[in-house]
């Protein structure tokens, strides 16, 4: 398979390190359907190729690392992949179940489904520039998996009831500071600090790599359960007038009127 089969991701090898780009600018890297199965596609060929170290996952552009689902390609079931229409679950597991490190490089916005990646990511790496934050319920939405279940893990019950109630943004330094990040940088240093991180993972032993992040997924695999129950639930919200007025505001640029809805 080579690179050029790609439409909507970058994919190359550097120094054994394999970078994934979401190559969306113009859409603030957003993904549909097919940036989710292209990027699957490329875990798997990074995660099988024994030239290949450690794989950085990667947004093209100064301003967007991934701002989650891409709206335009909603129409009520995004582009009918998975179970909501995107599939979520799928791409969420191949970079759990890749048998190889995956840094997260943060350079703009990691928001939304965006800022799960990071949330599932082996290793986050940002620049001062980075903006982390969710939006799901202002936007009528949620992610009943990782997002949730898996991010109390890593940043702590309050702060991450915190990120999915209040929808705030939070910085570079303030992710490294709740554990959501491992390290931020100036900006313009950030590829070259990425690249050593993984060129450090790529001297260790595979074997080792591969038994660590297995043993580290094991102590939250059922919540890969949460997740798949979830998703179906989250499909009958998003058949809603509820979930829909999210969308809707954001097209006609209004606040969303949610509180008509509450029973």
């Amino acid at each position: 398979m080579a690179p050029t089969d790609f439409e909507d991701i970058l994919y190359d090898v550097r120094n054994g390190v394999a970078w994934i780009t979401i190559n969306r600018p113009e859409k603030m890297n957003a993904f549909r359907g097919q940036t989710c199965d292209e990027i699957i596609r490329a875990l798997n060929r990074a995660g099988y190729d024994r030239e290949v170290g450690a794989i950085v996952l990667a947004g093209a552009g100064e301003k967007a690392f991934c701002t989650g689902g891409d709206q335009s390609a909603h129409n009520g079931n995004y582009d009918g992949r998975g179970t909501i229409g995107l599939p979520m679950e799928e791409l969420h597991d191949a970079i759990r179940n890749v048998p190889k490190p995956v840094i997260a490089r943060v350079q703009g916005f990691a928001i939304g489904g965006g800022n799960v990646l990071c949330t599932i990511c082996d290793l986050t790496i940002a620049s001062e520039k980075a903006v982390f934050g969710q939006v799901g319920p202002k936007m009528g939405s949620v992610d009943p998996g990782y997002g949730t279940a898996f991010l109390a893990r890593v940043v702590g019950e309050k702060k991450a009831r915190e990120i999915w109630y209040l929808n705030r943004r939070y910085s570079g330094a303030e992710a490294v500071a709740m554990g959501l990040a491992n390290a931020v940088v100036p900006h313009e240093q950030l590829d070259a600090e990425v690249q050593k991180w993984a060129e450090e993972i790529c001297e260790r032993s595979p074997t080792a790599l591969a038994i660590a992040k297995r043993s580290f997924n094991a102590d939250t695999a059922h919540q890969a359960g949460i997740a798949g129950l979830g998703m179906y639930a989250l499909k009958l919200y998003y058949d809603t007038e509820e979930s829909r007025e999210g969308v809707k505001a954001l097209q006609e640029r209004r606040k969303p009127e949610f509180r008509r809805y509450a029973k």
